[in-house]
């Protein structure tokens, strides 16, 4: 992604590392590298350079090699930098020897990911949802965080708790660690009885990687003004919006975009937003088809959804950004996508191509919505069938 000069110099300047192993290639390191370089970006962070080392298995002790990481600090020294990105989540011990090689501020993939979630919570349930997800991560790393946040003084990966950890403890972390959950499962509740709620009408949800063009596709079709941006978890709240097509209404949710390597404690801190997927009779699987990886993608969503036990909805997968590619190229990615669905035991009768932002065949995928939510409603609802006539 482009960035001028003027902007750059309100961004942290920042370096990547990432191990190549035996069961990870250059090629796919270079992948997660991409999708790094992304998520710096989106915390405001300019990356200068890439690192990568090929080992057997990460050193235990600083993750790749210390001769590497003395390479490393030489280029940090002469190009001033101020923080080093490693790829995978490090352990407390190789964030406290790499920090004492490095002396600059260290971030993994999961605290890179959770100082994004914690910019992007805008409401108290979403606050509360990424504290808890902070606080986890940071309970087995501790003592190297007393001496980390003693220099750095808060900043980027510290959001939220903040330099009151210097002042705290295990015990005091543990007993907010329990008055978050006791929160959060008061919420739950709260959340549970709205969906029961929402009347009877069918409950569509959205999911899909992040900025995959969920949120644009949501204003297309509900006639709303929600945030969107190139950006990555450009929104953490799910929000609901009733959508009527024709002469059939129904509940629509966007929810947090997934990702690649997404921490277990944020996957847990967001058990209700993943909630709308579960209790949706219909999923709205958005996919960017330009992507590169977007096979990877569909994979990890279809993976996460697998582990979530969210297998029985009806599924519609939406090919979005067609505009970015040729007609051959859009057939063959709908070829492949059909494919890996196949291979998922999915069916893969409902795959639409479109294009959100220039609104091609949107209304394509409104009437098959129509007539997959009509069709839900008439068996759910029999009562309501003189509503829909024509449903078989």
């Amino acid at each position: 992604m482009a960035t001028n000069k003027v902007e750059l110099q309100h961004f942290r300047k920042c370096i990547l590392v990432a191990a190549i192993t035996p069961d990870i290639s250059e090629e796919k390191v270079n992948e997660y590298l991409d999708e790094l370089q992304f998520l710096a970006l989106t915390a405001n962070m300019h990356t200068i350079a890439r690192f990568k080392q090929k080992i057997e298995k990460p050193n235990p002790k600083t993750f790749i090699g210390e001769g590497k990481l003395h390479d490393i600090r030489n280029f940090i020294k002469e190009h001033e930098i101020n923080i080093a990105i490693f790829d995978d989540e490090l352990t407390g011990t190789q964030l406290r020897n790499i920090n004492q090689i490095l002396n600059v501020q260290i971030l993994d993939r999961t605290n890179l990911i959770l100082d994004i979630f914690a910019m992007r919570a805008k409401t108290a349930y979403a606050k509360v949802q990424v504290e808890l997800a902070q606080y986890e991560y940071m309970l087995p790393r501790l003592t190297r965080m007393w001496t980390h946040l003693e220099r750095q003084q808060g900043g980027i990966g510290m959001r939220g708790p903040g330099e009151k950890e210097l002042e705290t403890d295990k015990r005091i972390i543990k007993k907010r660690i329990s008055t978050l959950k006791e929160e959060l499962k008061k919420i739950d509740t709260q959340k549970q009885t709205q969906r029961q709620n929402r009347s009877k009408l069918v409950r569509v949800a959205m999911v899909g990687y992040t900025n995959v063009g969920k949120s644009t596709l949501m204003n297309l079709l509900s006639k709303s003004n929600v945030f969107a941006e190139n950006k990555l978890f450009a929104t953490l709240d799910t929000t609901v919006r009733r959508v009527v097509i024709d002469n059939v209404p129904f509940l629509l949710s966007d929810t947090v975009g997934f990702i690649r390597k997404l921490p277990h404690t944020l996957v847990e801190s967001f058990k209700s937003t993943l909630d709308e997927i579960r209790e949706a009779e219909v999923v709205l699987h958005v996919l960017d088809i330009s992507h590169s990886s977007f096979l990877d993608h569909l994979s990890v969503v279809n993976q996460t959804l697998l582990e979530l036990n969210i297998t029985e909805q009806t599924f519609i997968h939406v090919c979005n950004k067609i505009d970015l590619l040729s007609a051959d190229e859009v057939q063959t990615r709908i070829n492949d996508v059909k494919t890996m669905l196949e291979n998922y035991h999915m069916h893969s009768d409902n795959v639409i191509a479109i294009s959100a932002t220039n609104k091609r065949n949107v209304e394509q995928l409104r009437q098959t919505i129509y007539q997959v939510v009509k069709k839900i409603h008439a068996q759910k609802y029999p009562f309501d069938t003189f509503l829909y006539p024509d449903v078989k």
